[in-house]
This record gives C-alpha cells, sequence and structure tokens, in this order.
C-alpha cells in the first residue's frame, strides 16, 4: 500500500465529494497552496492510487437499464483467449477472474431481458466458455463508493499515530 497521510485522504474525500471544484477549491477548503495539492494529485496518479478522472455515467440513463452479473466457467487453459473476446463485446462494463465458483464474473448492461439472452448466447458462443451462470440485479442498494475505505484508511493513520515509536522500555 501506497504511503498515505491525513492530507492525502482529506484530498481524496474532497476529489469524490466535489469532483468538478478544481485545485484552487481544493486548496482552498483544505487551508493549502495550490502547488501542494497539484503535487500531492500528482504524487497520488503516479501510484495509482487516483485511477481515474472519469465521470460516473449511468449506464440505464443510456437506454441499458438492466444490469446483470455472469459467471463464465471456462475451458482449462482459456482465460486470455476469452479475456481477449470479451474486451470486443461492448455491453461488458468490467470483467474479473474470481475464486469459487466460475473463473470470470462479468458485469453486463443490457436493453432488456431479452437483450441478456443475446449476449449469453454470445458469451457461449466463445471458444474456451463451457457455461454461464446469470444474475440480474433487480435494485442498487449501496452505490460504488470507496470514501469508506478512505475513513478505514484514516482510523489506521490514526491509530498508528498514537502507537508508541521505538523499542519497549521494561
Amino acid at each position: 500500500m501506497p504511503a498515505l497521510d491525513m492530507l492525502d485522504i482529506s484530498l481524496l474525500r474532497e476529489l469524490l465529494t466535489r469532483p468538478r471544484a478544481g485545485m484552487r477549491e481544493f486548496a482552498r477548503t483544505l487551508g493549502i497552496a495550490r502547488g501542494t495539492v497539484h503535487t500531492r494529485m500528482g504524487r497520488l496518479e503516479r501510484l495509482g492510487v487516483i485511477a481515474d478522472h472519469a465521470p460516473r455515467i449511468s449506464p440505464a440513463q443510456l437506454g441499458f437499464p438492466i444490469l446483470a452479473f455472469v459467471h463464465l466457467h471456462l475451458a482449462q487453459g482459456q482465460l486470455a483467449r476469452v479475456t481477449r473476446a470479451l474486451v470486443l463485446v461492448d455491453e461488458v462494463l468490467e470483467a474479473h477472474t474470481t475464486a469459487g465458483e466460475g473463473d470470470l464474473l462479468c458485469r453486463v448492461a443490457a436493453r432488456d431481458t431479452e437483450h441478456v439472452e443475446e449476449i449469453i448466447q454470445r458469451f457461449l458462443q466463445l471458444p474456451g466458455v463451457v457455461r454461464c451462470r446469470t444474475e440480474i440485479a433487480l435494485s442498487e442498494r449501496v452505490p460504488s463508493r470507496i470514501t469508506s475505505l478512505l475513513s478505514l484508511v484514516a482510523q489506521d493513520l490514526q491509530a498508528d499515530e498514537t502507537k508508541p515509536s521505538g523499542p519497549a522500555s521494561h
């Protein structure tokens, strides 16, 4: 894990809660120089902590209201081949290799249930895919979030600050 401090956590919280505010506003809110914000943001990007600046766009508002999770079961040795094929399926929003049942978990956006079925049939035609298991999301109960993890990192930092440093004396 990259070494973060409380200023990094505060800056990340600002970025997540007000992504359009800009460096000048972040500097004002945090009470630091704009150059410090710029330097910190660059460091967080280089470390991979800030992975993207893209807005969160709603597939539903683009005409794809159905969200499905499709578990793909693959033939041995076919992971790379299937992954290359999945990149070409526009409805696949993301795919992850998994431990447990299934080999790949795909998050898929679709226009309706018939479209989900069409996507599944395309998956089943991919060389290396043995079978699929699909779950359709009914509603989003906890939206994608990261700020809760920032709170845990902040707690860890605060706990580290209270730990005595150096060898324990008896």
